[in-house]
């Protein structure tokens, strides 16, 4: 069971930190390390901001080869963060929002408090779109 976040704990107090299910905790661990790699992350970046590219305009936004940015690409296709359709002689790769939405979604869920729509980390205010 998630627990919720709490406001800092007061000097001289211990500070509860959340719980994630094992499941999420594991597939966030594996995304964020994926996403901890420079390129990998540019490369996320392009496909959101272009929708679809090929591997021959990745390879020239990025100024890497062919070889290192499939490379790339299979870890974040093998981690289902991207999806590829092939047209003719070029491969096209996408976000693949339903995954990528469902494991941030998740993420969401475990911290929110089911009374509000917010998650408060620190500092730091995420709101959910509950529209």
């Amino acid at each position: 069971m998630a627990t919720n976040l709490v406001d800092p704990p007061q000097e001289g107090t211990t500070q509860r930190f959340p719980t994630l299910p094992d499941h999420l905790e594991k597939n966030l661990v594996k995304v964020f390390k994926l996403l901890s790699d420079e390129t990998r992350l540019r490369i996320m970046l392009y496909l959101a901001q272009e929708e679809e590219l090929f591997v021959t305009a990745l390879c020239e936004r990025l100024n890497q080869s062919q070889p290192a940015v499939s490379h790339h690409l299979a870890l974040l296709r093998d981690a289902g963060l991207i999806e590829a359709r092939r047209d003719g002689k070029h491969n096209f790769y996408s976000i693949c929002r339903t995954h990528f939405h469902a494991i941030m979604a998740e993420l969401f869920n475990s911290f929110n408090d089911p009374n509000e729509n917010i998650i408060r980390i620190d500092n730091f205010v995420l709101t959910q779109d509950l529209s």
